[in-house]
């Protein structure tokens, strides 16, 4: 499935100091060949429909149903709606890479889908910790519920996320068009990543390196940071309830929102270390990388449409209104 790198043409930039390709070419998953690749998109293209139907059904059912217009599951519309983006942004152009075998993707837009996977992904993580501070206010002072966390309160905070991940990943693409791209031209995942565009690279990248770990601490550090001292304070606050029942139900509200963080954390930290090991990218690499932008946006739906009675609910009225 990998073409000869002396096919792939470049082009200077009208200062003539830089070198970047036409195209990248994506690899797939290392060491599969094309009849396996090919095999694989079917399960690819089920889990895009699982994903975009999942996530589209619950970001429906919150807009119609007025019950549901608060601020958990305003949260959990946008936390769905940047499910469903990005799911769009890679499961698409990966399954056509599996079932046609062209694996060339042109250099902006290598660019692009690298912007909106990072970009769409600190909104995920921005998300997340407002969902983390709703629970937080909701068992630790529930009185504040409703004056803290109103209506535009919500909506600015998931503009204040919209903005932040749009803000600190703008600059990505033009560093990253600043570097000279005169040796290999493969990017050995499925879809267009940042380290890995960077290491592609022949001239200093120190710039890179240093932005990206500037905005990884600053995103995805502060926010699991106040999310894990959010659960601590919410934990603290339950084990202090003198009814076990009431510490149930309590804590129970937060089951779905914790799966949430774990899907999204525990893979994100497994390929970090992963990269930090170092090495040429192996399959491990790949493997996580797959799981980490592949998974939650089909696992997500799921968790919260079991886990959130409302929703459950509507569903299961659905179905049974359609099977008569």
């Amino acid at each position: 499935m990998q073409k000869s790198q002396d096919l792939v043409p470049v082009m200077a930039v009208p200062n003539g100091t830089l070198v970047h390709p036409v195209y990248f070419l994506l690899v797939g998953i290392p060491g599969l060949g094309p009849n396996i690749h090919f095999w694989l998109a079917f399960p690819l293209c089920f889990m895009y429909a699982l994903a975009t139907l999942g996530n589209l059904a619950i970001v429906l059912i919150i807009c119609v149903e007025r019950c549901l217009h608060e601020p958990m599951y305003l949260f959990l519309a946008m936390f769905s709606t940047i499910d469903l983006v990005l799911s769009s942004v890679t499961m698409p152009k990966m399954a056509s890479l599996f079932l046609t075998g062209i694996q060339e993707i042109g250099f902006n837009v290598c660019l692009a889908q690298m912007f909106l996977i990072h970009a769409l992904l600190a909104m995920e993580s921005a998300v997340l910790l407002a969902m983390a501070f709703d629970r937080f206010v909701a068992i630790c002072h529930p009185l504040w519920h409703a004056s803290v966390l109103t209506g535009p309160t919500v909506a600015k905070t998931g503009l204040a996320a919209l903005t932040r991940g749009f803000v600190f990943f703008f600059p990505l693409p033009f560093i990253l068009k600043r570097l000279s791209y005169c040796q290999t031209h493969t990017v050995t995942h499925s879809f267009c990543l940042h380290q890995d565009i960077m290491k592609l690279s022949c001239t200093d990248t120190m710039v890179s390196v240093e932005y990206r770990l500037f905005i990884i601490l600053s995103v995805m550090g502060v926010d699991s940071l106040f999310i894990g001292l959010s659960y601590i304070l919410i934990l603290k606050t339950v084990l202090e309830l003198s009814s076990r029942g009431a510490a149930l139900k309590a804590f129970n509200t937060c089951v779905s929102h914790i799966c949430a963080v774990l899907v999204f954390y525990v893979p994100l930290i497994g390929l970090s270390v992963v990269h930090r090991l170092g090495g040429p990218t192996s399959l491990l690499h790949v493997i996580m990388a797959n799981i980490y932008l592949l998974l939650p946006p089909v696992v997500n739906p799921v968790v919260y449409g079991a886990k959130t009675k409302e929703i459950r609910s509507w569903i299961l009225h659905m179905f049974s209104q359609g099977g008569r």
